[in-house]
């Protein structure tokens, strides 16, 4: 499969602050303890500020993976969330503040464990899609949001706020889209998510004709082979993923790979 690219702001998939280090934004404290609050009748959690760059560790997410609530979606903060395996997810409908999960244990991919079933090599080999990298960011988050009538669903979570704070991101070379085209050129697929330190953190996919988000997949995980990129991140599990080569692993395990250089 032959993946095109064309390069973001800061280059494909770049890591504008160089080879991983703490982001220089904020930190970890325990001082948020003082402001855990009731969100559910059995669950608490940490209510972080807006006026502060600032996480409870980690390691104190609940069961289900929510660490804390407020903040904002700043590119700073998501920045410094995806350095810690920290992620925002919550209905925009439902919920006036954002929720930040970190869960502990990690469904993701490596890119040469990739499986790619007889049907899909089929369907790669007939050349009736193409895959590109970041040429349409735009089309991509909005296919996302849109498809399948997503957003007018009951839990929608990829509003307006969510886009414009990963468009943002995807400007400054923090977010990376993967997009599929028809014979005619018509976007019919395609992924978006966060890149650090040669690690893809997967947000959404989509897909208007059949396979489509699969072939985006594949394509990702191609093109991070060739870059010796290490590990998609899938954040929540579906059978899908799990038969294209998704895994568990450990929250420590997960921050580890995130955490260790990549070759250059």
């Amino acid at each position: 499969m032959v993946v095109e690219h064309l390069e973001a702001p800061f280059g494909v998939f770049s890591d504008p602050f160089g080879i991983f280090g703490a982001p220089p934004f904020g930190v970890f404290s325990d001082n948020v303890a003082e402001t855990k609050q009731t969100v559910k009748a059995t669950t608490m959690v940490f209510r972080i500020p807006k006026d502060e760059l600032i996480f409870p560790d980690p390691h104190l997410a609940e069961d289900d993976g929510l660490l804390c609530i407020g903040g904002d979606l700043s590119p700073e903060r998501l920045i410094l969330a995806y350095h810690h395996g920290i992620f925002p997810w919550f209905s925009f409908r439902d919920r006036h503040s954002p929720h930040w999960y970190c869960p502990k244990q990690r469904f993701v991919i490596f890119p040469d464990e990739i499986h790619v079933s007889h049907s899909m090599r089929t369907l790669i080999n007939k050349g009736k899609y193409r895959v590109s990298i970041n040429q349409d960011f735009d089309g991509v988050i909005h296919g996302c949001s849109l498809a399948q009538n997503r957003i007018d669903m009951e839990g929608a979570w990829l509003g307006d706020d969510i886009i414009e704070a990963y468009t943002a991101l995807h400007r400054m070379g923090w977010a990376a889209s993967v997009e599929v085209w028809d014979e005619e050129d018509h976007l019919v697929g395609g992924l978006y998510g966060v890149t650090v330190n040669g690690c893809f953190i997967g947000e959404s996919m989509f897909s208007l004709v059949p396979s489509a988000s699969k072939l985006a997949l594949i394509g990702l995980a191609y093109h991070m082979q060739d870059m010796g990129w290490k590990l998609i991140d899938c954040q929540l599990e579906t059978p899908h993923l799990r038969s294209m080569g998704a895994r568990f692993i450990p929250y420590d395990d997960y921050m580890s790979i995130l955490t260790t250089p990549r070759c250059q």
